[in-house]
C-alpha cells in the first residue's frame, strides 16, 4: 500500500550543549536575551519530517513516496535516496534556494533550541496530491503553509485518508486552521506540547478534538503515548530504550511506525506500540535516519519489548 509523505526535506546539524539552557537563561531577562551555548559536539545529517517518516516506514516493509521541494543543494541527499530504495519522483527542485536547514541544539536534558530556515519548501504548494498515483494513506506533516492548507484540502477532495502532522508549523495556523484540519483529516498526532496549543488555540478539549477525526493520538515523550479513538483512551507505554542518545527525529520515526501499522490494518494499540519501538530505537543514534533494523530484529524487540508477537 502505497502512503503519500508531504512535509519537509532538510538538512539538520546537530550541536551538543553539555550542561542545561536553565541555567544560563535568567528568567527575568529573556527581554534582553543575549546568550551563547558552546557545542563542542557538531553532526550535520540528512533529515527533514518527511523524508525521516519515509525512512523508518521503508525499514519497516513499507512503500512510502515522498513529496517535497527542495533547492539547488539537494543532489547528495537524492543520491542517498537512491541508494536506500526511496523514489523522489515528486521531489521537485526549486531553482535558485536553498533547501531547508535545521540548525539543532540539544541540552543534556534532551531539551532543544532550533533555528529553521526553509528555503525551498516555501513552494511546496506547487506540488499537487493527485499527481501521485495509486496512494491510500498520506500525511500532511510540516511544511510551507500553503502547502499544508492546500494538500490537506486535495487529500480530502480525492477521498484519500490522511493523518494531520502540523508537528513544529502549528504556530502557522490559528483555532479556526486547526479546526479546519481536524474536519478534513481522517487522524491527527501532535506531542503533548502542541496538543496543549491545540488546546489553547481551538479552545477545546482533548476528548472534544478527537470527536473530529477517526483517531487523535498524542506523543508523550517518556511517558509513552495516548490514542484517542470513539470513546477510548488506549494508554501505550514506551519501549525500553538501552541509551538515550539524540531524541532528534524520534517523532517521526514514531510516525513511520503508525503508518505502518494503519497500512497494514492493524488495530491502534498495536500500531502504536509499533510506532513507540520505532521511536525507541531511533533515540538510540545519533541523527534522524541512522537507525536500522531487519524485520526480524524489530519482531523479536517488539516481543521483548511488549510480551506479545508482531509479523511485519
Amino acid at each position: 500500500m502505497k502512503s503519500l509523505i508531504t512535509g519537509s526535506m532538510a538538512y539538520d546539524t546537530i550541536m551538543v550543549f553539555e550542561d542545561q539552557f536553565k541555567n544560563h537563561i535568567l528568567p527575568d531577562q529573556t527581554h534582553i536575551l543575549n546568550v551563547a551555548f558552546l557545542v563542542p559536539g557538531m553532526t550535520r545529517h540528512l533529515g527533514g519530517c518527511a523524508g525521516n517518516i519515509a525512512y523508518t516506514l521503508k525499514l519497516l516493509g513499507g512503500d512510502p513516496v515522498i513529496m517535497a521541494t527542495v533547492g539547488e543543494d539537494f543532489d547528495p541527499y537524492a543520491k542517498y535516496l537512491a541508494a536506500k530504495g526511496l523514489e523522489s519522483e515528486h521531489i521537485t527542485v526549486v531553482p535558485d534556494t536553498f533547501t531547508a536547514q535545521a540548525f539543532i541544539t540539544t541540552d543534556i536534558d534532551n531539551n532543544q533550541i532550533i533555528a529553521f530556515h526553509p528555503g525551498a519548501m516555501n513552494f511546496a504548494h506547487q506540488n499537487k496530491i493527485g499527481d501521485a498515483k495509486d496512494i491510500q494513506l498520506g500525511i500532511v506533516g510540516p511544511d510551507g503553509r500553503d502547502a499544508m492548507i492546500e494538500h490537506s484540502e486535495q487529500f480530502k477532495a480525492l477521498g484519500i485518508p490522511f493523518i494531520f502532522d502540523p508537528g513544529q508549523g502549528l504556530p502557522m495556523f490559528d483555532g479556526s486552521d486547526c479546526l479546519k484540519f481536524l474536519n478534513e483529516a481522517t487522524y491527527a498526532v501532535v506531542n503533548d506540547y502542541e496538543s496543549e496549543m491545540l488546546l489553547d488555540k481551538t479552545g477545546l478539549s482533548l476528548e472534544e478534538l478527537s470527536n473530529k477525526v477517526e483517531a487523535l493520538v498524542v506523543t508523550r515523550g517518556g511517558k509513552g503515548s495516548e490514542v484517542y479513538v470513539g470513546e477510548e483512551k488506549i494508554s501505550v507505554p514506551c519501549a525500553p530504550v538501552s541509551d538515550v542518545v539524540d531524541p532528534t527525529g524520534c517523532g517521526d520515526a514514531y510516525r513511520g511506525g503508525l503508518m505502518y501499522g494503519l497500512t497494514k490494518g492493524l488495530d491502534w494499540k498495536t500500531s502504536a506500540q509499533i510506532a513507540s519501538l520505532c521511536g525507541a530505537i531511533k533515540i538510540e543514534q545519533s541523527g534522524t535516519q541512522n537507525h536500522y533494523f531487519t524485520t526480524a530484529e524489530f519482531a523479536k524487540r517488539y516481543q521483548e519489548a511488549f510480551g506479545e508477537s508482531v509479523e511485519l
